[in-house]
């Protein structure tokens, strides 16, 4: 009799003893669609190297200017070695800070970093006309602590064979939203198989 999986384990897909990646069903041709399948009723000599692994490192990112930065081979970088361990998996990244803010965006034209930070500065006011109470670390403080909470200080990005599984026009890009910067960290935490 077979023990049932436990909570966490992906549900039984096949009684193969490997992972597999294949095309989805539907998917076009050459569109990298990928499924990632976990046996869990492996043998147990493949059962270990199955076995769902974890990995974390703090990437430091130098202070940057106030704006919209790729940062994708940063982030690549210093996650390379445990990133290649992986064959199926998830990438999460925090950055530990309350006035910058991770997103996914175009990585091809810089022009949409400018535009971007163009919106954030209009939408967002700042200086002695606007209406915040919370003044004293700078007149760029609690209009960046509004825009790091309209991006976010985190993402999750799928790892597909070693590597972080994004579109062609797609990068990570830190959102600096102060005007005196001070090196960013973000913490990224890997799972998969």
């Amino acid at each position: 009799m077979q023990a049932a999986a436990p909570a966490w384990a992906p549900p039984i897909v096949s009684s193969a003893s490997a992972v597999s990646a294949r095309p989805r069903r539907g998917a076009r041709a050459g569109a990298g669609a990928v499924r990632c399948e976990l046996a869990v009723s492996a043998p147990s000599s493949a059962a270990g190297s199955l076995a769902p692994r974890w990995a974390q490192r703090t990437v430091v990112i130098p202070p940057q200017s106030r704006g919209c930065h790729l940062i994708t081979p940063k982030i690549v970088n210093g996650i390379r070695d445990d990133l290649s361990e992986f064959k199926c998996g998830m990438a999460h990244l925090f950055l530990q800070h309350t006035s910058a803010s991770l997103t996914i965006n175009e990585n091809y034209d810089s022009d949409v970093q400018f535009d971007t930070e163009t919106f954030l500065s209009r939408i967002v006011p700042e200086g002695p006309s606007a209406p915040w109470r919370h003044t004293i670390e700078g007149p760029d403080d609690m209009p960046a602590h509004i825009k790091s909470s309209m991006f976010g200080c985190a993402l999750t990005i799928p790892i597909t064979d070693g590597r972080l599984n994004m579109g062609t026009w797609q990068g990570i890009w830190l959102c600096e939203h102060r005007d005196y910067a001070t090196p960013r960290q973000i913490v990224i935490t890997l799972n998969g198989i």
